[in-house]
């Protein structure tokens, strides 16, 4: 195998090692140790009512999450026999994380390299700046993230024949299905 291969091959690897950190959850069972964290979960409380849930991955937004919690309460709905679903309970919670890390310009993969520039002002003249002294632009050497996480969880009531007119919270499962489906984002095989 020549150099060039190897190269292209490691480039690969990492391109998909790297697309996989970088993917929202798509519509899947919720089962630890899959490639993008998140998913979907219920559990039976009575013999027509269920819990679910849809937790997304920090790159999930709020309308995604509970877009898939709907479309999971439609498809399980079906799933069981029933032709409509009725939120009897929903909510959606948000968990924000705040990540504080200091110099970010440490040791890296050249060990110590730092930038440096040099500039120039017509009353001081040339003055370098380096981030080992005299940090104009970073005083307090700090990156500061903040990332968002969203779950949605329902608890639902199923039944057979015509949705109930007099609810506004029931839903026709296979309406919610035809509707929600063609945005419904799978898992790569």
């Amino acid at each position: 195998m020549t150099l060039k291969a190897v190269a292209l091959a490691a480039a690969l690897v990492a391109t998909t090692a790297l697309s996989a950190c970088a993917t929202a959850t798509p519509y899947q069972p919720n089962i630890r140790g899959q490639s993008v964290s998140g998913g979907f979960s219920e559990t039976r409380l009575e013999a027509n009512r269920f819990q679910v849930n849809f937790s997304g991955n920090t790159l999930t937004s709020r309308e995604t999450v509970e877009r898939y919690l709907l479309f999971r309460a439609a498809e399980l709905t079906v799933d069981q026999g029933q032709d409509w679903f009725s939120l009897v309970e929903r909510q959606t919670d948000r968990k924000t994380l705040t990540y504080v890390e200091p110099d970010m310009m440490g040791p890296g993969p050249y060990g110590y390299w730092r930038p440096y520039w040099r500039y120039y002002g017509p009353a001081w003249g040339w003055r370098a700046w380096d981030p080992w002294y005299g940090d104009p632009f970073w005083a307090d050497r700090l990156d500061v993230r903040t990332v968002e996480r969203f779950e949605a969880s329902a608890e639902i009531i199923m039944g057979k024949g015509a949705k109930p007119q007099d609810d506004p919270r029931a839903f026709d499962a296979r309406d919610v299905m035809a509707n929600l489906g063609p945005g419904i984002v799978r898992p790569a095989s």
